[in-house]
């Protein structure tokens, strides 16, 4: 027993050995430079990037964990800043009414792990009921569940009607979403309740939607001193603020208002982009599902009336990033995976380039100025010293063909590989 006893204490006084990964591959993105470097190398301790060199002039630290990828790329891990992992793009409309509230959490531990799979090891997701993103991160975050890095919102904040209220009951049912506000000081009461429970982003609802019924989809939806109540609130929290927004005033008043980054931004005018240039405000822009939705929408259940939505403002979406990417403004990869299949959110880097962008363009919405949307790029976004070691591999070279990110080959977080190489 005195054995045991003193073996624990020792256990317990000594600090245990820093773990120390070294992973080389034929070639790297470089987000920061917007480079390829050829045969890098990069030492991960414990969880962080402690160096990046050249394979041959970077020396490998004494017992070192080796990770050689061969001729595999290298790249941060990906971060996609609008997903909704509590949400099944196959259940649409009214069948969601079939299943008890514990299935969304339920189904959200596995959405996580395809989201990494896909090389996502960063994600915001906005918007989720009972805070269920809340504890889906909280149990990743302690082993319990393998997913990316989550960055959540909980409750979306919305109006009574609007799109981040619940208007598919009749009024006998009497349904209000706990996060509805209709004044300035609601709104600044509701940032604090949010934040209190875990959300670390808030999200708001300025238009109306392409899913919810009964409301105009470019609609704006909360005031100017709402939404700069919202804003004001949240920034004194050293938090961020995202909106859903995909009408011209919705959007403009959004970016008057002080909100981070707009989420769809699809009918933006020219003036409202050269707004969003000059403040510098982030777009964040859904350009792939419109495909997905309009080609599966009927099959999972998803009303006539969100379908007749998506068709009014699916090109014109793709045409307003066109316009935005030529004009500057700054762009965030956003799939809003869950209106589409969980695990596919690489299938937009195609979509970012088709219109407008350069592959480069398009991976660093996914990593460089994500994280600094995020205001975490201290810790993610690059492979860079004292960022955690999350990176992925792929097959071929993404600046040649970005489609070679629809599938991940291996995904490295935190030094730990996730998925391929041993």
């Amino acid at each position: 027993m005195r054995r045991i006893a003193l073996a624990l204490t020792l256990a317990i006084a000594t600090p245990a050995a820093a773990e120390t990964v070294a992973i080389s591959a034929a070639a790297m993105i470089d987000v920061v430079t917007g480079k390829r470097v050829e045969r890098p190398l990069v030492i991960v301790t414990d969880g962080r990037i402690t160096a990046v060199g050249i394979q041959g002039r970077l020396a490998v630290p004494e017992g070192a964990k080796r990770v050689d990828l061969g001729a595999k790329t290298l790249l941060p891990g990906l971060i996609d800043m609008h997903v909704h992992l509590t949400s099944l793009a196959e259940i649409g409309g009214y069948q969601t009414l079939k299943f008890t509230d514990s299935f969304w959490g339920a189904v959200s531990v596995g959405n996580a792990k395809k989201t990494l799979d896909a090389g996502f090891t960063t994600v915001r997701n906005v918007g989720s009921a009972d805070f269920q993103d809340v504890g889906l991160k909280e149990a990743i975050d302690g082993g319990w569940v393998v997913g990316p890095r989550i960055v959540p919102a909980t409750w979306a904040i919305g109006a009574t009607g609007g799109h981040c209220d619940d208007n598919s009951l009749p009024p006998s049912y009497d349904k209000k979403q706990p996060s509805v506000v209709n004044s300035p000081e609601e709104a600044r009461a509701k940032v604090r309740w949010l934040h209190k429970y875990g959300a670390e982003v808030i999200k708001i609802c300025a238009t109306g939607g392409v899913f919810s019924l009964g409301d105009s989809v470019g609609g704006q939806q909360l005031t100017l001193e709402e939404m700069k109540a919202i804003a004001d609130e949240a920034h004194m929290l050293h938090i961020k603020v995202a909106a859903h927004a995909h009408g011209d005033e919705g959007i403009r008043t959004a970016i008057l208002a002080g909100i981070d980054t707009i989420e769809h931004a699809s009918l933006a005018s020219d003036e409202t982009i050269k707004l969003a240039a000059e403040r510098h405000t982030w777009f964040s822009m859904d350009v792939y599902n419109d495909d997905y939705i309009l080609a599966t929408g009927t099959a999972n259940g998803t009303e006539q009336e969100s379908l007749d939505k998506e068709k009014e403002i699916g090109l014109k979406q793709r045409q307003t990033f066109q316009r935005a990417v030529r004009a500057g403004v700054p762009m965030v990869f956003g799939s809003d995976a869950g209106v589409y299949p969980h695990g596919d959110n690489g299938l937009q880097f195609a979509k970012m380039v088709e219109w407008g962008m350069t592959p480069m363009q398009a991976i660093q919405a996914a990593t460089l100025n994500a994280a600094q949307a995020l205001g975490r790029e201290a810790d993610v976004g690059a492979i860079a010293v004292g960022r955690y070691g999350d990176m992925i591999a792929v097959d071929g070279d993404p600046l040649a063909d970005v489609r070679v990110l629809e599938h991940v080959d291996v995904v490295i977080k935190g030094g730990v590989v996730m998925k391929g190489a041993k």
